[in-house]
């Protein structure tokens, strides 16, 4: 029987292949329990008047951690669920502006795959757009993963 929802493994890509996940509406919710559970107390987040008042911005702004975080969470299970082994870092580049309400998905493309020299395992890198419902690309991301290999190829 398979298991639906088994991530790729490192050998299942190669250098140029895309992808694009499902999408995801940030409500007003998850910022209100995003900036509560980690204090992200700042005003941009938090204060209606303070947005109104202070700033040209004509929503709730998202925080970009949560986007980050969103994103992740529509990346990982389409792709690396049960093979990713780790996550070692990236740089992040907010390029607009999230509002609640915005509906986001992730389009990404391999650039980078290395393997391990020990053990059937790959260092990934992807570059990553998150894209809102008006095709705004808000964020980018290139995250670097080790990955695990095909146990085929143990």
């Amino acid at each position: 029987m398979q298991l639906l929802g088994h991530g790729f493994y490192w050998q299942d890509w190669s250098v140029g292949w895309a992808f694009k996940t499902q999408t995801r509406t940030i409500r007003n919710e998850d910022v209100t329990s995003f900036v509560g559970m980690v204090g992200m107390t700042e005003e941009l987040f938090t204060s209606d008047w303070y947005l109104a008042e202070h700033t040209s911005f004509t929503g709730r702004l998202v925080p970009g951690a949560l986007v980050m975080s969103m994103a992740e969470g529509l990346v990982i299970p389409a792709t690396i669920a049960r093979t990713g082994l780790a996550f070692l870092g990236c740089q992040v580049n907010v390029t607009g502006p999230t509002y609640a309400g915005d509906t986001i998905h992730v389009e990404g493309v391999v650039t980078e795959i290395k393997q391990a020299s020990k053990g059937n395992r790959a260092l990934v890198r992807t570059d990553n757009k998150v894209v809102n419902q008006n095709g705004d690309v808000v964020m980018t991301y290139d995250p670097l993963r080790m990955m695990k290999g095909d146990p085929k190829f143990d």
